[in-house]
């Protein structure tokens, strides 16, 4: 007889992300995660096989919400400019006013892991390309209503963002002086014509 499962795994998955998004893939233990997670290590690995293969689906579901999260954000008003500057400032002032400085799981990932795991160089660019659509669509909705003009080359403007926004939040790692980085924002923001 098969035994059921006495835990929520999507909420175990949750919480390994987390634990993963504060502390990277290396630094997380096994008994970081069970303790985390509330499970045992034989239920870890039945139900997420090795920490790996872990790590991989808390990263596939941080990237499905934070993609989501970030296509939300950019809708939230009318403006595709104010949109944009929301969105850059809100990810700045959640960095400078959280006690823990995680950043992106993602860009930490890339940092972390894609340099030498071929996997996990795919997956972070696949991330980074779905900003890129995700921004790009944007940058034309402000194209089609004139607020932006019609020579700007959209998918150039939507990687040149999202390279800023990954530039932006390894640099906020360091906590730099805050003026440093609100006048980044600032001049970033002028790209959008």
């Amino acid at each position: 007889m098969v035994r059921l499962r006495e835990f929520d795994e999507q909420k175990a998955l949750e919480a390994a992300m987390h634990q993963f998004w504060e502390k990277g893939y290396e630094a997380t233990s096994l008994s970081d995660l069970t303790s985390r997670m509330g499970i045992q290590r034989p239920s870890l690995y039945s139900a997420f096989g090795d920490k790996k293969q872990l790590f991989e689906a808390a990263l596939r579901k941080y990237t499905q919400f934070h993609a989501s999260f970030v296509s939300s954000q950019l809708q939230k008003t009318p403006s595709v400019k104010e949109a944009f500057r929301s969105f850059f400032e809100g990810v700045v002032a959640k960095e400078y006013g959280e006690d823990l400085n995680r950043g992106c799981f993602c860009i930490n990932t890339m940092v972390e892991l894609a340099p030498h795991e071929p996997k996990f160089e795919i997956l972070t660019r696949e991330h980074q390309m779905y900003l890129s659509a995700i921004f790009q669509g944007e940058i034309e909705r402000g194209i089609r209503s004139g607020e932006i003009a019609k020579d700007t080359h959209a998918a150039a403007l939507a990687q040149t963002l999202v390279v800023s926004l990954i530039g932006l939040t390894v640099m906020m790692k360091s906590r730099p002086d805050r003026s440093f980085i609100d006048n980044s924002v600032e001049t970033i923001l002028t790209l959008i014509k």
